[in-house]
């Protein structure tokens, strides 16, 4: 099983992956809300702003603090320098 940072330490399981999206759209705030509501909704942007959403195959939506183009990287294997986002907290 392999599994992606998406920031923070944070991991998410590859194989789970639908999409990432950017949250700046109506539907998809809307779609935020309506998880948030169900109680689907997992938050591991540690008090920063949402800048991707990760949408999973069991109903569950993740929020990042990484841009989704860092997201779709780290998916591929590909070495980024990314860690700009997390390096501020530590």
């Amino acid at each position: 099983m392999k599994l992606i940072n998406i920031g923070f330490g944070n991991m998410v399981a590859a194989g789970r992956l639908i999409a990432i999206v950017s949250p700046d759209s109506a539907p998809i705030k809307r779609m935020v809300q309506e998880a948030r509501d169900r109680g689907v909704l997992i938050d591991a942007t540690y008090g920063r702003r949402t800048r991707a959403v990760l949408i999973m195959d069991n109903d569950h939506l993740v929020l990042s603090a990484l841009q989704p183009e860092t997201v779709s990287n780290r998916l591929a294997g590909e070495k980024d320098g990314g860690e700009e986002e997390e390096a501020e907290w530590e």
